[in-house]
């Protein structure tokens, strides 16, 4: 969006969106919403405020963010361009892409410019017909938009200073190494004598990388041993091209987050997932990743530390590496959406597009959790060149197809080439297991990649969905009944004890900390007093449903627990049924399981058939041969 003061205002001729914007910068109902970040520098070398001060009349925002009129443009029409302007059009934003492929993806959804991204020329021409830049690719000229931001007064979200910064790897590294995000230990290469020295401080293997112009494994190689050397900086192009070194870290896992930016500064971040790569190539994307809490906060934190300490608004894409010692090492940000985050369009409440879209606008961010217990995203690689992989990936997409919880992207590229990303399936599930027999389904030589599960899982049992929780061990033969109910639905239940009186603190944890863990249901079972089921219930966001018990030795057959149990205060429900059943309790959790899980819904169907059927069975023999008969 363009916006200036004076007779400036006049030097361009401002797009229809902008003048209808402009009006209501003269009524005086905009201002400007700046953030508050570590020092960047552009092109120029301006300092940071010196760009901050210029950038304070590129766009004017509203209180509620930009007009929903202006016209956004994206550099780069790739998929990336089609899945923002897809979710854009659903939320009523105009966009236009540049791109230099003739019907590139994002064309069948968005107005396309033919033109290169890395173009001064070209990205001028289009800058002067939109009102704010994104980029859905980094490989962009970055003068270029500082140039569209000074002359034209266009807004570019992120700003140039941050694209240039993460264009250049070395120089990406070293920013985040100032501002204490942890990485692996790297150097720059600039002649033989660096690399000798990197092996020898290093030691080999040692990763050789170039600064620019990397992605999906081009621009690294392997140096296992000094007599590698040479070859894999001719690979790379000679010392010429720009080269730095890293340590080799072994490290047990890679992971990611996606993390929005919003034009104040704020950040909010996606859940934490694990990404398994088949020749440097992302194959698989787990969301929640199969980590312990301690980790996946770790991951998290280092992810908002990364993103906090840049410029401008956006989605950026955070890889990160799990080491052995449980220590998490930050590999590269992409500024922008990225692959590791498209599980978030089927599995979260806002997708990482349309959070892109909400932060460059200057509108709200969205939520960002998980609404599904598990969701996996597998890439659609082309198994060969030509029409030999679009029909490879057509077979793959057939069996996606019939499987429940998958859904399929097609990018729609004009050519399908090996190891090429052509496609995308995201599978949701309400558990992990179930998400990897989805997945198994489908490919299953992608789902042997998953890493083993941890604690229940690593005994092959699914992850548990409903938590059954008594007082005492004395309680165990009344709550076993609810345990046996949700076996017979294929539903692994969560059995432990827990004393509201006697273990508070474990209560409180096991509260607090049950949905994190894919809980769905709790049932508690209690007697006498019956506090547990309402104590847990105030502590968690799931439903809790309390199972009245009878103890040994009561004296008022759990009448009293029944009506400590219903008699909880507004804003506490607990779900409560008859005096011991806690067959019904089990019952109740899978109909809750059952509202967002079809198939435990066809299950509770064949279920309730099967009481049905059952009664007139009975119905009949009795009809049939009397009820005296029948009796005896």
């Amino acid at each position: 969006m363009r916006a200036q003061s004076g007779a400036a205002w006049l030097h361009h001729a401002p797009s229809p969106a902008t003048q209808r914007f402009a009006h209501r910068l003269r009524s005086g109902r905009c201002v400007r919403i700046m953030s508050h970040t570590p020092d960047i520098s552009n092109a120029a070398g301006e300092a940071p405020m010196a760009v901050r001060a210029r950038a304070q009349h590129c766009t004017a925002i509203s209180e509620v963010g930009l007009p929903r009129a202006a016209v956004l443009g994206i550099l780069g029409g790739g998929q990336l361009g089609k899945m923002l302007a897809a979710d854009a059009a659903r939320m009523g934003i105009k966009i236009e892409v540049l791109d230099p492929t003739p019907d590139c993806p994002a064309s069948v959804v968005a107005k396309q410019t033919l033109g290169s991204f890395k173009d001064p020329t070209s990205i001028r021409s289009f800058a002067e017909g939109v009102d704010i830049l994104t980029v859905e690719i980094e490989h962009i000229d970055a003068k270029a938009l500082e140039d569209v931001m000074r002359d034209l007064n266009v807004d570019v979200e992120p700003i140039p200073a941050t694209l240039r910064l993460i264009q250049d790897k070395l120089l990406q590294k070293q920013h985040f190494h100032s501002a204490g995000v942890p990485a692996a230990d790297f150097c720059s290469i600039s002649s033989p004598a660096d690399l000798q020295s990197a092996m020898q401080s290093f030691g080999t293997p040692l990763m050789l990388k170039a600064r620019r112009g990397a992605y999906d494994g081009r621009g690294n190689a392997v140096v296992d041993e000094a007599a590698d050397a040479e070859a894999a900086v001719s690979s790379l192009g000679g010392y010429e091209q720009g080269l730095y070194a890293e340590r080799w870290e072994y490290f047990v896992k890679e992971l990611a987050v996606m993390v929005a930016r919003s034009r104040d500064g704020s950040t909010r971040a996606f859940p934490v997932v694990e990404t398994v790569h088949q020749n440097s190539i992302l194959l698989v994307t787990e969301a929640p990743a199969n980590v312990p809490k301690s980790i996946y906060q770790q991951a998290q934190q280092v992810a908002e530390k990364a993103v906090a300490c840049l410029d401008g608004a956006g989605v950026f894409g955070v890889e990160m590496f799990l080491l052995e010692d449980g220590q998490i090492l930050l590999n590269e940000v992409a500024p922008r959406p990225h692959n590791s985050g498209h599980y978030t369009i089927e599995g979260c409440a806002t997708s990482q597009f349309e959070q892109h879209l909400r932060a460059v606008m200057g509108w709200p961010l969205g939520s960002p959790d998980l609404v599904t217990g598990s969701c996996i995203m597998l890439n659609i690689l082309g198994e060969a060149d030509g029409e030999e992989g679009v029909q490879k990936a057509h077979e793959l997409m057939s069996r996606a197809y019939a499987v429940p919880g998958a859904s399929v992207h097609w990018y729609g590229k004009a050519e399908v080439a090996r190891q090429r990303k052509i496609g995308h399936i995201t599978i949701t599930a309400p558990d992990r297991a179930t998400a990897v027999r989805r997945l198994a389904c489908i490919d299953s030589e992608a789902a042997a990649t998953l890493s083993s599960s941890t604690g229940e899982e690593e005994s092959g049992q699914p992850s548990a969905q409903v938590g059954i929780i008594m007082g005492s061990d004395s309680d165990l033969a009344t709550m076993s009944a609810a345990a046996q109910v949700l076996r017979d639905f294929y539903i692994h239940p969560e059995v432990t004890i827990v004393s509201a009186h006697r273990t508070p603190d474990r209560m409180l944890e096991y509260a607090r900390a049950a949905h994190e863990r894919g809980i769905k249901v709790i049932i508690a079972g209690a007697g006498g007093a019956a506090h547990l089921p309402g104590m847990v219930a105030a502590l968690t966001p799931l439903p809790v449903i309390g199972v009245p018990v009878k103890p040994a030795g009561a004296h008022l057959d759990g009448l009293d627990a029944l009506l400590s149990i219903v008699q909880m205060p507004r804003g506490v429900p607990v779900a409560t049924v008859a005096i011991g059943n806690a067959a019904n309790a089990g019952l109740l959790a899978v109909r809750i399981i059952g509202t967002q899980d079809a198939a435990m819904l066809r299950r509770m169907l064949d279920y309730q058939e099967g009481m049905k059927s059952t009664v007139l069975q009975k119905a009949a023999r009795m009809e049939a041969d009397g009820w005296d008969w029948y009796q005896s």
